[in-house]
Order: structure tokens, then C-alpha cells, then sequence
């Protein structure tokens, strides 16, 4: 079950990179980043951003950079700590998450066309309950 799991999730991974480039020229690291920034309109530190994302400084760095070359992020000091920044989203940021996101959210339906709501339901609340299984132990 495992090994079929992680081939259809590969799959899946593959496909969401393969459209993200071909459709946006763009990387599926960074719409993660865009898509982790999106939720916090004031920004985050770039520790914080690396620990949603389970990636290290250095991963996210490197992709913030570029984003901030392009106009889709933006540093901003933190306010009494010179060594610290936030990073969020400029308006042009939002305005492209918004159309990948869009599109994203499309190749999914049509990836997982095969799960009906139930069984997707199902699906989910049984790696909800590993999760919590993990989280005791």
C-alpha cells in the first residue's frame, strides 16, 4: 500500500511541476512559498517560513531572492531587530498566486477525478488519525 501511495503521489507531483512550468514558468517550491506567504498577510520571518514549509533557511532563501527579483515578495525589516526580516507578498504577488492557485486547483480535481467525495473523506480522515497516532508517540 506505502509503495503504491508514494508512486501515485510522485505522479501527482510530477504532473503539478510539469504544468507549473509549462504553464507559469515557474517552480512548484515556489508556489509553495507563495502559497505559505498567502496566508499571512503580514508576512513571516524566514524561520518561520522554513519551518511551515520543513525546509531549511538556505532552501527558502535562495527562492526568496529570486521572488523578490521578480516583484512577487518583498523584505521588510522587523521593527527594534536589524537582523531580522519579514517576507510577504507584494500585490503583484497576490495577483499571481491567485492565477496559479487557480489553476492548481484545477489539475488536482482532475488528477484525483477518481475519488468520489466519500472516499476522499475517508482517505483524509484516516491520515488524519496516523497523524494523531504520530503525535502521541
Amino acid at each position: 500500500m506505502w509503495l503504491r501511495m508514494l508512486k501515485r503521489t510522485r505522479m501527482v507531483e510530477s504532473q503539478l511541476r510539469e504544468r507549473l512550468r509549462a504553464q507559469f514558468d515557474t517552480t512548484l517550491p515556489r508556489f509553495d512559498v507563495m502559497a505559505a506567504l498567502a496566508r499571512y498577510d503580514n508576512g513571516l520571518k524566514m524561520s518561520a517560513l522554513s519551518g511551515i514549509l520543513r525546509v531549511s533557511n538556505g532552501n527558502v532563501t535562495g527562492i526568496i531572492d529570486r521572488l523578490v527579483e521578480d516583484g512577487i515578495v518583498v523584505r521588510v525589516q522587523v521593527p527594534g531587530d536589524r537582523r531580522a526580516s519579514l517576507v510577504r507578498l507584494t500585490r503583484k504577488g497576490h495577483e499571481e498566486f491567485a492565477r496559479q492557485a487557480t489553476a492548481h486547483e484545477a489539475w488536482i480535481d482532475e488528477l484525483l477525478a477518481d475519488f468520489d467525495a466519500e472516499e476522499a473523506d475517508t482517505l483524509s480522515e484516516r491520515f488524519d488519525a496516523v497523524t494523531q497516532r504520530e503525535k502521541r508517540a
